[in-house]
């Protein structure tokens, strides 16, 4: 079975960093370029479900869209 997933993909100046939206628990995923981040994030997707089963994605609405936004804020 195949499932799909929204992946949010950061890049940072040490690398890039992706994490799964929609999915129960801390999944991230981490490379020196942006194709290894979504390849090791599907890894820890996969061995997130095998180790905590299917059912950690039930229940769970779907993320429909996701957007990134940017905003100033006085602290």
């Amino acid at each position: 079975m195949q499932k799909q997933f929204k992946i949010i993909v950061e890049k940072h100046t040490d690398g890039y960093v992706a994490y799964p939206l929609g999915l129960k628990g801390v999944v991230v995923g981490e490379g020196d370029t942006y194709e290894e981040a979504l390849a090791d994030v599907k890894s820890a997707i996969r061995f997130h479900i095998e180790s905590f089963g299917s059912n950690i994605t039930e229940g769970e609405p779907p993320v429909l869209e996701a957007f990134v936004a940017e905003m100033g804020v006085v602290v």
